[in-house]
Order: structure tokens, then sequence, then C-alpha cells
């Protein structure tokens, strides 16, 4: 995972410190990867079906299979041991990465008509697009739910109280004032500040106020403080010292929540965006990056909050999936698209060779990223800190 990602501070309103037996954690774990990697393999293998590419397997998890089965089209299901991601391998295919397989074009013509390397760049574009795409629409799907049910939060983005000595205090900013953009990103509602501010901290941001039927600009520089969640965990956050006015939720029809859902998983992808940048540019630690053991652990705190937080955060990890597989590197979906963009504009494929070492690099940097992600978990786990003691 880019970042680490905090459940909302409502769900953890008004509730004492909670302890997670073991066992949830990896019944948690699976409950929330397991639907989401077969939401996104699905979603490449529909559009193939749909482009008329045979599927010859469809899988969760890799290595030894547990179980399988083939269906009347040939398509063998089956589950992995090894529950950390999935693929479907298309005829033509030479492994789970879509790589082609020299003999597909000594294929009869009729199997041939059906490998996924002898269809047009655009659908093969459209095929690889569409994992990312499923987990982005299952998430908004989940967050169009929660809005529907529940409503959305409507609280006008103005100050209801202002803490002393805080950024905001600092700049001048009094009750009343209305925050109406920062950094030139629109603020419609208060809970778009948080989202702008939090993984921000040190950072000087323009910040556009109404108050007393002008506007002016000034510079804020949020700071950062810790908090301990309902586990006891210690979290960072930025803040500009801004307390909300009174809470207002707006009842959402049916109509309405997917827009709601939409504008939601906008403003996470965007963060996350911004995160990837801070980590990219060197202005945040690669010690923040968090990887499976770590939605392990906030899989097991998010069901013992319930049915609904679990949910939630299957929404954030949906969103996260497709934001990942989306970037550029060859292995992961965006390094497919980016060799379809260079086919289509060059009207041919990059050179095999290319592709090759591309993958090679692609498949370096995954491990290495798995690698740093997994030492970053077990960290924030205090095993190293553990063995400094015994070894001390």
């Amino acid at each position: 995972m880019p970042h680490r990602v905090r459940l909302p501070n409502a769900l953890w309103t008004n509730m004492n410190m909670l302890d997670v037996p073991l066992w949830l954690y990896p019944i948690a774990f699976l409950a929330v990867l397991g639907p989401l990697v077969f939401v996104h393999e699905y979603g490449h293998y529909i559009v193939g079906r749909w482009c008329g590419v045979k599927a010859d397997t469809f899988s969760i998890g890799f290595g030894r299979k547990i179980v399988s089965w083939t269906d009347k089209r040939g398509t063998e299901w089956k589950i992995g041991w090894l529950p950390l991601g999935g693929y479907v391998q298309f005829a033509g295919d030479r492994d789970a990465v879509s790589q082609p397989d020299a003999e597909w074009q000594h294929l009869p013509a009729e199997q041939k008509s059906h490998t996924f390397p002898a269809q047009p760049v655009w659908k093969r574009a459209l095929i690889v697009a569409a994992g990312p795409v499923t987990n982005f629409l299952f998430a908004i799907l989940i967050l169009a739910g929660f809005a529907w049910v529940g409503g959305t939060l409507v609280t006008p983005p103005v100050a209801g109280g202002i803490e002393a000595g805080s950024a905001a205090d600092a700049a001048g900013l009094r009750p009343g004032d209305r925050i109406v953009a920062i950094d030139g990103r629109s603020i419609d509602v208060f809970s778009d500040i948080p989202m702008a501010v939090a993984h921000r901290p040190g950072e000087t941001m323009q910040v556009r106020v109404a108050s007393g039927g002008s506007e002016r600009t000034i510079a804020l520089t949020p700071r950062l403080v810790k908090d301990k969640d309902p586990f006891g965990k210690e979290y960072e956050r930025a803040i500009i010292g801004l307390a909300p006015p009174p809470v207002q939720i707006q009842s959402v029809s049916l109509l309405e929540a997917p827009a709601v859902g939409l504008r939601q998983t906008w403003q996470i992808v965007r963060q996350t965006g911004e995160v990837l940048g801070q980590f990219l540019t060197g202005r945040r630690s690669i010690k923040d990056m968090n990887g499976p053991v770590k939605i392990a652990e906030v899989s097991g705190q998010a069901a013992t909050l319930g049915l609904a937080s679990l949910i939630f955060f299957i929404a954030l990890i949906s969103i996260n999936l497709g934001f990942i597989n989306l970037l550029p590197l060859p292995m992961l979906d965006g390094g497919h698209l980016l060799f379809y963009a260079y086919e289509a504009v060059r009207r041919r494929p990059a050179p095999a060779q290319a592709q090759e070492w591309a993958f090679r690099f692609g498949f370096a940097a995954i491990v290495t990223l798995m690698l740093v992600v997994t030492f970053n978990d077990l960290g924030s786990l205090g095993l190293w800190d553990g063995i400094a003691r015994l070894i001390g």
C-alpha cells in the first residue's frame, strides 16, 4: 500500500480501548482482500469475454492450488494457497502477467482469433483497464450505499472555533470564517478540510477565506499531532486548528447516491496521488509505507468496530488497489497500458527485448517494495524493538 489508511474518526468516537483476538486478523484479512481480488480479476475476465477472448485460468491467490474446477468454457477456476493477489491468464498468454506465448501465432485461425495477443490494441487496453476500473466502481457502490442509508455530511466549511496557538490562530482566522479553497482545491463541506490537510504536515498552503462579505488569501502551515486509536496505536495527522460547527447531515436519494460515492472516491484517489508524490519527492519517509501485514492488522481492527467499519475499509482498500494497479510499472496494469499506448502511437508493439527487460525491472521493483513494506509492517508491530531488547 502507498500509505497508511486511517478509518474515519467518526467510527472511533466515544469508544473505549478495544482488544482484537488474534484469530480475527487472518479472517478479516481474507474477508477484505479475497473479494477485492475477485472483483479486480473478474473485471478483466468479463470484459475479456465480451471481447471474445478465452480465459484459460482464473486464480484467486498464487502458488499451489487448494481447490480448482473447470467450467463449460474451458476456464480453470482455482484458489491458491498464497492469498496476496490473483490473475486471469488468457489464451495466448505465456504467464500470469500476460506476456505473449511464442506459440500463439501458430494456432489454427479459429483458436487464434480468441487469444489475447491477437486482439486489436484497443481491446487489449480495455481488458487490462477493466480490473482497476472495477475496483473503483466497487468502492463507489459501497460509498453510495453508505450515503443512501445514512446520508452525507454537509457541515459547512466554517470555523466553529479556533485552537489557541494553532496555525489558524496565528494566521488571524476567527470563528465564522469560511474556508473557500486550499491550494486551489474547492472546499465545499467541512470534511474536505482534513482531506486536504491531514497528510501535509509542515507544508505551507494557500488558503482562501471568506469573511464579512470579502475574501482574502492567507498562508497556513499545518502542524503534526499524535493521537491514539481505540486499540492504543499511535497515529499522526496534520491539523490547522479549526473546530467544526454543529454537524449537519443531509439525506441522499437512491439516484443521488452514486454521485456522492463518486465524489468521495475521487477525493481518496486525489489524496492517495498526493501522498505518492510526497514519497517520490522525498517529502515523506518510506517508513510510512505499509503492506499486507498492516492491512491484516487494520482489517482485524475494522472488524472489531463492526460490519460498517469493515465494509468502509474494504472500499478504501479497493480504491488503493485500483490506484496502485494503474501505476505505469511493468507487471502492473498501468505498465501494460503504457506499452499499449506506445503501440497505438507508433503503430507497432514495443520491441520484445525492451518489454522483457521492462518486466524484469518491474518484477525487481515490486519485490523490493514488498520487502520494504513488510519490514515496515513488522516494525509497526514492535518486532524489531522486541528483537533489540532480547539482544541487548
